[in-house]
């Protein structure tokens, strides 16, 4: 879609209220029953900062055989509790026929999920079903770091006739290890603001974190660097939830964590920037630490191979050629040749430990 001016997305403060300028969309991860959802958006209408009650009424699994939401059943649920507290609705589709039906319920907000955003033709059909209802849209970023799909997604319902679109950051599949769930790799989100001038972004730090101890740290992250929201699950009783309920919290905890996030902070911009930037190089650590553990994975497969080859862990050879390559490379990129030659030392002698350690595992297996 080739573009002269920005999208005219409509601004968020001019058909929601905002909470100390943000947007606070929270619920559970998926409607388990009338009861569970009733309690919940009762407590979280209750805290006066949440305008937008989320609820997963279709739950896409990975796998057969797991709850994966009571369906349509929970939409004339979600009208009554509109009407109720007030709150609006924002319910995950799928399928055109999800769209279908949301409309006909009064649901607010649409939103694609992941694993839709992903798929183009999906979004294009989904897109074809909401054509000409100017309804709402929440867009999460695909699965994939792929920041044109996530754009791609967003231009197709643009097309369709919604300017009322938000971008979601939850994250990015990632095969190495990590203490999230999901990888924030925040450079993304970031480029597609700038890629989409005017877009509201918010963040989900639930499904990043995966796990509710890391809920505040990623939020605050999001924060420093001006996201415009947050997407936080929230249970009434998050022990008893039938899907994550590690990520979720109860009302009373998601109010603690606003007090504790949103509480004003005198800082002028300079120490604003700093924060921005300190997230940025949070987020780089983690990539590295992260980059680390593949690196020496690979070094236990050699080591594996060095074993049973009779093949000896030293190669010097192979290490002055590594030497020499790396530090050209490095010194074209712009870095410091010492620093270099101090970090290629500290990786050689961690190589050379983990093979000795397989290499001593393996010799008392054998004598056993």
């Amino acid at each position: 879609m080739a573009r002269s001016e920005p999208l005219p997305f409509t601004p968020l403060d001019a058909w929601l209220p905002l909470y100390r300028n943000l947007l606070i969309v929270a619920g559970p991860c998926s409607v388990e029953n009338r009861h569970q959802l009733e309690t919940t958006a009762k407590e979280l209408a209750q805290l006066k900062r949440v305008p937008v009650l989320r609820a997963g009424v279709w739950k896409p699994r990975s796998r057969p055989g797991h709850f994966e939401g009571v369906g349509a059943e929970a939409l004339p649920w979600l009208q009554e509790i509109k009407k109720e507290t007030g709150l609006k609705i924002a319910v995950e589709v799928a399928q055109p026929r999800h769209a279908e039906l949301c409309l006909k319920h009064d649901v607010d907000i649409l939103w694609l999920g992941a694993r839709t955003s992903v798929n183009p033709f999906m979004v294009a059909e989904i897109a074809r079903a909401i054509k000409g209802s100017g309804v709402a849209m929440m867009i999460k970023n695909p699965v994939s770091p792929d920041l044109q799909l996530w754009v791609g997604s967003i231009e197709r319902i643009f097309l369709a006739g919604s300017n009322k679109i938000i971008a979601i950051h939850r994250g990015f599949h990632g095969y190495h290890k990590s203490r999230y769930r999901n990888i924030p790799l925040w450079n993304i989100p970031l480029t597609l603001k700038k890629e989409l001038p005017g877009i509201p972004v918010i963040c989900d730090p639930s499904h990043i974190a995966g796990d509710r101890r890391w809920i505040k740290e990623i939020a605050q992250k999001a924060m420093a660097l001006k996201m415009d929201g947050l997407m936080i699950e929230s249970h009434h009783k998050p022990e008893h939830a039938l899907t994550d309920p590690m990520q979720q919290i109860t009302p009373a905890e998601l109010k603690t964590l606003l007090n504790q996030l949103l509480t004003p902070e005198k800082k002028d911009e300079p120490e604003k920037y700093l924060a921005e930037l300190r997230a940025l190089i949070d987020d780089k650590d983690n990539e590295l630490l992260e980059l680390l553990v593949e690196r020496f994975q690979l070094v236990e497969e050699i080591g594996i191979i060095k074993k049973k080859k009779k093949i000896s862990i030293l190669q010097p050879d192979r290490k002055n050629d590594i030497s020499t390559d790396r530090r050209e490379k490095g010194t074209t990129l712009g870095l410091n040749p010492d620093f270099i030659d101090q970090l290629l030392t500290i990786l050689h002698k961690e190589s050379v430990k983990i093979q000795q350690t397989i290499n001593k595992s393996t010799t008392k297996q054998l004598n056993n």
